[in-house]
């Protein structure tokens, strides 16, 4: 019997409408966001706000755990990892409901020797799968994918609650690393459920759909970064 997924677009607008309703999501034009790649931005992401929310946490989980079924299989992968700091609570519950082990990969290596990075049982061969809250520009889960696999992991997926989406080469890049991207909700998503639910004024919705057309042109002209690098 062939086994059905909720539809990917239901599950990327329910998700954005979550991240609204929780106040995950930040605005900001006169002072923009300054990310730690240099990239400016009139919006924020704040993913560790669904810690605090169990029905919806609920909700985001499952949904987690149907794009893995759907995109992935349960059967690629033998242990979850989180990123410090933001993905280990959201891996710790994928594998708890998978009944999987996990470890969690820091930012930097305390240590020496090839698993400095990781924290956990992580046997050589192990065929991990990623999870993060989110990813912007992709640098951060390329480190993390890097420091698995000096460590002897397999890894080729990640999984995030919400991808920017925004920046083209990202993808790319992350695919030329052998990392495939998976996630739930992104910009775009959020930019449709911000206007059926009327949380930002029109003149915030005109100045997000402009930075997300041209983001990196955005950043420039507000003191950040105009290019990317992703690896």
């Amino acid at each position: 019997m062939a086994q059905h997924f909720p539809d990917q677009k239901l599950m990327a607008r329910m998700s954005a409408r979550m991240l609204l309703e929780l106040g995950a999501i930040r605005f900001a034009t006169d002072r923009p966001f300054m990310f730690t790649s240099g990239l400016a931005s009139p919006v924020y992401v704040d993913c560790k706000r669904v810690i605090s929310y169990p029905a919806l946490r609920g909700t985001l989980l499952d949904f987690l755990l149907a794009t893995i079924d759907r995109d992935i299989g349960r059967a690629s992968f033998d242990v979850v990892a989180g990123g410090e700091s933001a993905g280990i609570p959201f891996a710790s519950w994928i594998a708890a409901k998978l009944s999987l082990p996990m470890v969690f990969v820091r930012k930097s290596p305390r240590g020496l020797g090839p698993q400095a990075s990781i924290e956990g049982d992580l046997d050589p061969g192990a065929r991990v799968l990623l999870i993060e809250d989110l990813t912007t520009d992709g640098a951060s889960k390329l480190q993390f994918c890097k420091a698995l696999r000096r460590a002897g992991a397999v890894v080729d997926d990640a999984v995030v609650l919400f991808f920017y989406n925004i920046y083209t080469d990202t993808q790319a890049s992350l695919s030329r690393n052998g990392l495939r991207l998976h996630w739930l909700a992104d910009w775009w998503a959020v930019l449709e459920a911000a206007r059926e639910m009327g949380v930002f004024g029109q003149a915030e919705l005109t100045d997000l759909e402009q930075f997300l057309h041209a983001p990196l042109e955005w950043s420039g002209e507000h003191g950040g970064a105009t290019r990317i690098g992703t690896g």
